[in-house]
């Protein structure tokens, strides 16, 4: 074993390593992603299924069903449009959410898969944010197989689509990097159940998803924009429909940024303590 390996009995690393705030992370995270998506093509099918069923339902239920007695906006927009949009960008936090809580969790601690990452020349910085790589990585996954079911029922644009993916990637490493610091925090599977209570479900229903942010209270809509998802759907709808790059667009995206630097560095540092000993 190499003789600055990190180990979660042994470690060799100095104390300081467990102080340090800022993340000194790698290209080695690379093979941390590459095993995770080894292991994910043997359950390929039945994950493909459930990526592409969800949305037809969402979008027959939400789009067509009370697309219909919605109609269009004030915008002119219609609803089928709208929440197609926005479904694109919900799916994408859920999908990214739950892979870097649940699915993480479950190889540090249950799997004690990181551990064994540990004995190679990595450090926890690089397997952090190889987790959070494939978190979004998955987030792509989701949000792509929306947008093909909207693009073939005629409701989204295909090259809008195509654009609006590497913001789904971006705001997806921001939700995997927000994800990871409750993963490193929790003692088991339950504690996720506050943030998705808290946090989640909040964000989903106040950041544009169903119905305009503009329809809120000031307050209240002030708070929406200082989440991420807010962000991501000002920039991914306009974006879906063909109407390209709206307005504020650079400031839209400096938030999800900002979200993965902080949240990101802030995993790490937990990571460090929780696993360096």
């Amino acid at each position: 074993m190499p003789e600055h390996a990190e180990t979660l009995s042994e470690p060799r690393a100095p104390r300081a390593e467990n102080e340090r705030w800022l993340p000194r992370p790698s290209l080695r995270f690379i093979p941390v992603w590459q095993r995770n998506l080894r292991v994910w093509r043997r359950l390929i099918w039945p994950s493909l299924l459930g990526h592409f069923g969800e949305p037809v339902l969402y979008l027959l239920a939400f789009g067509y069903g009370l697309g219909a007695l919605i109609g269009e906006l004030d915008s002119g927009m219609p609803y089928s449009v709208f929440i197609a949009s926005g479904i694109v960008c919900s799916s994408a936090m859920f999908t990214s959410s739950f892979e870097a809580l649940y699915s993480a969790y479950t190889r540090m601690e249950t799997q004690q898969t990181w551990a064994a990452m540990l004995g190679a020349p990595l450090s926890v910085d690089d397997i952090v944010l190889g987790e959070a790589v494939w978190a979004a990585s998955k987030s792509l996954l989701s949000a792509g197989a929306i947008g093909i079911v909207a693009v073939a029922l005629g409701i989204l644009s295909l090259p809008g689509m195509l654009l609006a993916l590497p913001v789904v990637f971006l705001a997806g490493l921001a939700f995997a990097s927000m994800a990871l610091i409750i993963t490193a925090l929790s003692p088991s599977y339950d504690f996720f159940l506050y943030y998705f209570t808290l946090v989640l479900t909040p964000m989903l229903l106040l950041s544009g998803v169903f119905f305009p942010i503009e329809q809120l209270p000031a307050v209240i809509a002030g708070l929406a924009y200082l989440l991420p998802l807010a962000h991501m759907v000002e920039v991914v709808r306009p974006l879906a429909v063909g109407e390209g790059i709206g307005p504020g667009a650079l400031l839209h995206l400096l938030v999800p940024l900002v979200y993965i630097v902080g949240a990101f560095s802030v995993a790490a540092y937990l990571f460090r303590r929780r696993l360096i000993r």
